[in-house]
């Protein structure tokens, strides 16, 4: 009888622990969209150090990214019509979605969950205090610009005290 009790107790304790470790683990949406939502892959020259702290905060945000570094990050631009004036130092695409240059993860979050009618988002050129650019207190005021394949942007975030 004691044998039964203990083996009882032990299999309820057990499955109590991993219902109390799967309640913890579950995710509020269905993993599978999940992680693909939030699997990023850049690509970036091996010369760009902000690129790499860029990689870094989206890691640190929940993302899970793949960090491609080649040598002609031109090619990829090409590749996904990221023209002259939207374009920045690396490049990304995350759940059919393109994002170029220094764009805060909070925006990528935001996109995805919305899923608005773009093919992406941008933030131009190399902006002091953009996540991967900080230098101290130095923030330059920025925008997140959206675009679609046709070219046309619209300002999807303004950044100007941050």
């Amino acid at each position: 009888m004691k044998k039964i009790i203990i083996v009882v107790s032990t299999a309820l304790i057990f499955g109590f622990g991993l219902n109390i470790s799967y309640a913890q683990s579950v995710p509020s949406e269905p993993a599978s969209s999940e992680s693909s939502a939030m699997d990023v892959v850049v690509y970036r020259s091996p010369t760009c150090g902000c690129c790499s702290k860029w990689v870094a905060h989206l890691k640190t945000q929940g993302f899970n990214v793949q960090d491609n570094v080649i040598e002609d990050i031109q090619k990829i631009k090409d590749q996904y019509s990221i023209s002259g004036p939207l374009a920045s130092c690396h490049t990304a695409v995350v759940n059919g979605y393109i994002v170029e240059g220094h764009v805060p993860a909070t925006d990528i979050k935001t996109m995805l969950l919305e899923k608005p009618e773009i093919s992406g988002l941008t933030v131009p050129g190399m902006v002091v205090g953009t996540p991967g650019m900080e230098m101290g207190d130095k923030k330059a005021p920025f925008k997140v610009i959206a675009f679609d394949k046709d070219g046309k942007t619209q300002i999807y975030k303004a950044y100007d005290k941050y």
